[in-house]
């Protein structure tokens, strides 16, 4: 792959994982409402917002076809799976008090995402991603153990997001074109989450102020532009190059959680993300 290519990927998988950083903190805003119910609208309004896109593109065509070819259709509704399983985690993570954990997740996925880039993929293995790997397996254990219990948000968010990524490769279809295909693949059911969940005493409808309005409708603006960034990003960086990368998402998350969410960080868990911070610079200095 040439340099220019993955450099320019690089840019994208930046832009992309700062901005999802950030997003903890647009969800915050929204914690008192239902998870469910802001999936719901997050899926309804990017839906919204990318058939805008694709109309004004002239896009729509590749989008029918993408769903008419069974295979692809099959791996974009198993990559809209997915995607909905990570958001649900996340959000319903933060607005409940563990955005530790949600950085623990994001902390563990890029393990996932190396290791199918290396005996999925055939990837080349230099010698800092074995380091970065040993690095990053001995946090997750130092962390687990310092929660006491299986840490299961963490593992639904590093799972579903890792192959999620590894899904973006098989589809042969331009970032804007598969993003669009996943979230319109989920559109009907996150219309009947909103229908169902409209005339609740505490739903968005019922409770929301004009602030919290405008948050809820632009969530699919946010939603998409940091996908779109991932989706280019995912077709020209190699995953074992992309993976490291994803370390920005939880260490804004565990900055978050600690510093201003004031959620519990002890000496354990401190030692846990050091482990993760060494070899992030260990695979950074020795990238060309």
């Amino acid at each position: 792959m040439p340099k220019t290519t993955e450099r320019s990927g690089i840019l994208y998988g930046l832009g992309a994982y700062v901005t999802w950083g950030l997003l903890t903190i647009y969800w915050k805003f929204l914690q008192d409402f239902n998870a469910f119910e802001l999936i719901g609208w997050r899926i309804v309004t990017s839906a919204v917002v990318l058939l805008l896109i694709l109309v004004f593109n002239q896009n729509l065509r590749n989008i029918s076809k993408a769903f008419g070819d069974r295979t692809l259709r099959g791996r974009i509704l198993l990559a809209s799976v997915l995607l909905s399983i990570n958001w649900t985690t996340y959000v319903w993570a933060v607005v409940n008090e563990h955005v530790l954990e949600t950085a623990l997740g994001y902390f563990i996925a890029p393990i996932f995402t190396m290791t199918i880039g290396f005996f999925v993929l055939r990837e080349p293995v230099r010698n800092s991603h074995r380091l970065v790997i040993v690095l990053a397996s001995s946090a997750i254990v130092v962390l687990t153990y310092s929660y006491g219990a299986p840490p299961w948000r963490a593992l639904m968010i590093a799972a579903s997001w890792s192959i999620y990524g590894y899904l973006k490769k098989q589809v042969q279809l331009s970032s804007l074109e598969s993003l669009s295909a996943e979230i319109l693949a989920l559109f009907v059911p996150a219309i009947a989450l909103v229908a169902v969940t409209f005339d609740r005493v505490d739903s968005v409808p019922n409770t929301a102020q004009a602030h919290e309005w405008v948050l809820v409708l632009l969530t699919g603006l946010a939603t998409a532009v940091p996908l779109l960034m991932f989706g280019a990003a995912s077709r020209r960086v190699r995953l074992s190059v992309l993976g490291p990368m994803q370390y920005l998402v939880p260490t804004f998350n565990f900055l978050l959680g600690w510093l201003v969410y004031n959620e519990g960080l002890d000496m354990l868990k401190l030692l846990g993300f050091a482990l993760v911070w060494v070899g992030l610079v260990i695979f950074f200095v020795d990238f060309d």
